[in-house]
């Protein structure tokens, strides 16, 4: 398992490629081999991917929207294959479906559908989750639904560790759960104040049992571990990400 930065992180640094080009600079002084495309500001997919290059970078994964997905699939299959980046991410549930076990299940329909038509082009499909879908519907939560009934053989999924933890559900039980299905995962820590706020944190720097976690996604061949935190309180998102970098190192991951 190698690790990548998840760029949402430096979204607020990603605005022009000249600042694109300065931050993956700084991402490969760091340390990182890969990054996963998401918040990137407007540019060419071949500038995109030769500033990538240019610092020896692979682009590992993406997120795109899910109109993209529903009525610019060709678009997004040329751009992936221009990056030569198998994993096609959708980085939440659209809102229409969160409200009930029948719109979960509609999602793994169309879920299953995109997974069909991007493998057909050499790419798979993945899902990332937040913690709204461990909300429960007669008994069973969204991702359950999710899991369940959509297409294993198109259908992957990203988890992400701190939102599994939010929805209160056991992350190293859910990445077991994913054997086989689960080639990217989202990696972030989870700390709270004093006063009760749950916060992202540096990994390492938070409460998460990042020790299991690891071992659990090399258990299930687990390829790329994308480093994410949405918010950054006590340093910049370079420092943050920085942090995790050698924190990751220090328990055997580079």
């Amino acid at each position: 398992m190698r690790i990548a930065t998840q760029l949402y992180t430096l979204r607020s640094y990603l605005k022009t490629p000249q600042d694109i080009g300065e931050s993956l600079k700084k991402v490969k002084q760091m340390g990182y081999s890969a990054v996963q495309a998401s918040g990137v500001g407007p540019i060419d997919i071949h500038e995109f991917k030769a500033l990538t290059e240019q610092e020896g970078l692979t682009i590992c994964a993406t997120h795109v929207g899910y109109n993209e997905l529903l009525n610019e699939m060709d678009q997004v299959i040329e751009k992936h294959r221009a990056w030569n980046c198998k994993y096609v991410g959708l980085g939440g549930l659209p809102q229409d479906f969160r409200v009930s076990s029948q719109g979960y299940a509609a999602f793994a329909k169309q879920a299953s559908e995109f997974g069909r038509q991007l493998k057909s082009a050499g790419l798979q499909f993945i899902y990332h989750n937040h913690d709204f879908e461990f909300a429960k519907y007669d008994g069973k939560t969204g991702m359950d639904i999710l899991f369940e009934m959509s297409d294993p053989e198109s259908v992957d999924f990203e988890l992400d560790v701190y939102w599994v933890q939010a929805g209160g559900a056991d992350p190293i039980e859910w990445i077991r759960k994913m054997d086989g299905r689960m080639k990217v995962v989202h990696f972030k820590d989870m700390i709270v104040t004093p006063d009760r706020v749950q916060r992202f944190a540096e990994i390492g720097e938070g409460n998460m049992n990042f020790q299991g976690i690891i071992q659990a996604c090399q258990e299930i061949g687990v390829e790329w571990a994308a480093v994410e935190q949405d918010d950054c309180y006590e340093r910049n998102p370079f420092e943050s990400l920085e942090l995790s970098f050698a924190n990751l190192a220090k328990l055997g991951l580079k």
